[in-house]
């Protein structure tokens, strides 16, 4: 895994430093999307707060992550598929909330349906949540 790691962050020129290694393998082998806090408790006591905000920021900025809004206005993040890059996400799919254990989960197969918006309005990004109880809380 830590060649898999190292090779995407030399693909995305930044350098290869502990906290994104450590940040980028709880995402590789994490199930479904992570919190900030999440990430923290991960972490230990290695990294601070502020490290693994940056470090989050810069892969946004990269592709190498994206954003999941959640209905209590907290943010989550998953990794992105290959096709995203610097500035051009290419996220647009769903997003399976549990009301379970909480598990957000990227359904990438899953195709948002069309959406016609009036003359004049133009949509930049699309975000579909679902929520339920994923398979492993049935």
């Amino acid at each position: 895994m830590e060649t898999q790691i190292d090779n995407l962050l030399k693909r995305n020129q930044l350098s290869v430093t502990g906290s994104r290694k450590k940040i980028l393998e709880l995402f590789l082998a994490s199930r479904g999307a992570l919190a900030h806090g999440d990430i923290e408790k991960k972490t230990g006591e290695k990294f601070d707060r502020v490290t693994v905000y940056r470090t989050l920021q810069v892969f946004l900025e990269k592709g190498i992550i994206h954003t999941i809004p959640t209905a209590d206005n907290s943010i989550r993040y998953a990794l992105c598929k290959d096709e995203c890059s610097e500035g051009h996400h290419h996220d647009n799919h769903v997003h399976f909330i549990c009301t379970t254990c909480g598990n957000t989960t990227c359904l990438a197969d899953v195709t948002i349906p069309e959406v016609k918006l009036p003359v004049g309005f133009k949509a930049t990004e699309f975000q579909m949540l679902v929520n339920g109880v994923c398979m492993e809380c049935q």
